[in-house]
């Protein structure tokens, strides 16, 4: 079987440098690409130097040089570096798994746009437990789609720079469309003050940020005289590169369209 030649975005990054060890890792996968923004200390460095070990691959800040050899990037940066990596993919026919978060419904636009020429995996999560986690709460919203009131608390490091976060937007997602409900129309993001009392359609939002917490994401589905919890902990984003290279097997075969985890885990 040929190896997946993937190069890794952010390569220097905590998501990055997991990446490159789970890569170089894996049997079917070969390390074959690292991109870092010019203004990052590890351009010119080896992509595995910050793991003590050695790739034999450049970190790049010119993405013709770092995605030379690449079959596929994995890209866990932010909304306009991705995009700026979207439209060199699209032309050169690269694949793309998009675990970016923050964008706009233009840079969502964007990608489905990208799709039509080159296969994208595009997701807020690609952890195989979220994924399946988000189906759960697909079922229970149907059977608690009355009389009980839905609220998303998630929490994530100190360094995380959007909010919610992406997985906590798409369980709402997940739940409102099981719901028949738009999102933007229910979803309520902040409260303060004198609120009056809850719409009972409404799903609520809280954000927690602090330390390093990998990433917790809990829904409340609470009813009178019982509350039902659907909880999901991450302890080690190795979970999200093992997703990832799982997301690349599926492109494999491949050569456009724009898919997500449900697709890759078959729980459509």
């Amino acid at each position: 079987m040929t190896a997946l030649k993937i190069a890794v975005a952010g390569a220097s990054g905590r998501m990055g440098m997991m990446l490159v060890e789970t890569i170089m890792a894996a049997d079917d996968a070969e390390l074959v690409g690292a991109l870092d923004a010019t203004f990052s200390t590890m351009v010119g460095s080896d992509a595995a130097s910050s793991l003590g070990k050695h790739s034999g691959v450049t970190i790049e800040s010119e993405l013709a040089k770092g995605l030379e050899k690449a079959e596929f990037l994995i890209d866990f940066t932010r909304p306009e570096g991705t995009l700026k990596h979207l439209d060199y993919c699209a032309e050169h026919g690269i694949k793309m798994i998009i675990g970016t978060t923050g964008f706009d419904d233009a840079g969502k636009e964007a990608i489905a746009l990208a799709a039509q020429k080159t296969a994208i995996m595009f997701a807020p999560n690609m952890s195989v437990g979220v994924n399946v986690t988000m189906k759960l709460l697909e079922l229970a919203a149907k059977s608690f789609s009355h009389g009980y009131d839905i609220e998303i608390v998630e929490a994530h490091h100190r360094n995380k720079v959007d909010a919610p976060s992406g997985t906590a937007l798409k369980m709402g997602e997940v739940i409102a469309n099981a719901l028949g409900r738009d999102l933007n129309e229910v979803g309520v993001f902040s409260r303060e003050g004198v609120t009056g009392e809850r719409d009972p359609s409404a799903i609520g939002f809280a954000t927690i940020r602090g330390g390093d917490i990998v990433g917790d994401h809990t829904v409340l589905f609470a009813g009178i005289g019982e509350r039902v919890e659907i909880t999901h902990k991450s302890s080690s984003r190795v979970t999200y590169a093992h997703g990832s290279l799982r997301a690349a097997r599926f492109l494999a075969d491949k050569k456009t369209g724009l898919f997500d985890m449900f697709d890759v885990l078959g729980l459509r």
